[in-house]
């Protein structure tokens, strides 16, 4: 994934070696990487990317596990989630084939859209089959499913207590050997500081945050996000700055940061309080920043320490 991973764990009485845990750990993120990487050009998805429209490829259970992650969140949102945006992402330069950032004209914006749609992807049996000649990238939510995959393995490993963390991504469960939880900072979104801007206690939670504060560039005196809107094309306009969710699910919580990252501070908050999602948005007002979490959010971390 181009990036780094960390595990914290409690030793007891019944978990395995460190070395075990370590290739058990590093086993899982190899298998990902080669089936769903698109640093790589031999993964399975890369392949799949480069066949043509109307093309099937057999694919493993990982694989079609989150594309139907993928389609389930397309629906909740009614397109704002889609896991067929490289083309518009390289566009922009903001994928692994971009060519720089710059704003695209919109005679080329247009043509890249043709191939771009969830929707023309289906699972048929255990084949992933494309109508248009849509690319696939799991980015926004391939590094949950690692942290998912990884704590399962760890638990068959015998650990109980943990904290695994990978691109970003983590979940926590369990108490530290002294007792007390296991303890996060979110980051305020500052260019120029790391600054925690509240602390949470995880027990069984995954917890996945998405920004625009730290992949963007500026044309015109115009600040472009890599977060992209996919009804539109374009990366998103509004004054969300970062956003928060909690679920017992890394995988859903890592899609569902990327998607109220799309809709915006309203219309995110809205649809995360409808769907009972725990979720803590960050706006800009002026030059400083505006914190509000959901009623789940705030129920579940009531205990939180404000910085």
């Amino acid at each position: 994934m181009g990036s780094t991973y960390s595990i914290k764990y409690v030793r007891s009485e019944g978990v395995a070696p460190q070395a075990e845990l370590k290739a058990a750990t590093e086993a899982i993120l190899a298998e990902i990487d080669l089936q769903m990487s698109t640093y790589r050009d031999d993964s399975l998805i890369e392949q799949f990317n480069r066949a043509p429209a109307g093309t099937c490829q057999a694919m493993p259970r990982g694989v079609l596990d989150l594309v139907r992650a993928g389609n389930r969140l397309h629906e909740e949102s009614q397109g704002h989630f889609d896991l067929t945006l490289e083309p518009l992402l390289d566009l922009w330069g903001f994928g692994p084939k971009g060519q720089g950032e710059a704003v695209p004209d919109a005679e080329r914006l247009a043509e890249v859209r043709q191939r771009v749609g969830q929707q023309h992807l289906r699972i048929e049996g255990e084949q992933l089959c494309k109508d248009v000649d849509v690319q696939v990238d799991f980015n926004s939510i391939a590094a949950g499913y690692a942290v998912d995959l990884i704590v399962a393995r760890l638990g068959e490993l015998g650990v109980t207590s943990y904290l695994v963390e990978a691109t970003g991504e983590l979940k926590a469960a369990g108490f530290k050997p002294d007792g007390s939880h296991w303890r996060i900072g979110l980051e305020a979104p500052r260019d120029d500081q790391r600054v925690a801007q509240r602390i949470l206690q995880l027990d069984g939670y995954g917890i996945s945050t998405s920004g625009d504060y730290r992949n963007y560039f500026e044309e015109n005196g115009q600040r472009y996000s890599h977060t992209l809107d996919p009804l539109s094309g374009t990366p998103v306009n509004h004054k969300l700055a970062a956003v928060t969710v909690a679920d017992p699910s890394t995988l859903r919580a890592d899609g569902l940061s990327t998607l109220l990252m799309v809709l915006g501070p309203e219309a995110g908050m809205a649809f995360a309080e409808r769907n009972g999602i725990a979720a803590f948005f960050v706006t800009r007002e002026g030059e400083g920043f505006v914190t509000q979490g959901t009623t789940a959010f705030e129920q579940l971390f009531a205990a939180g320490d404000e910085q």
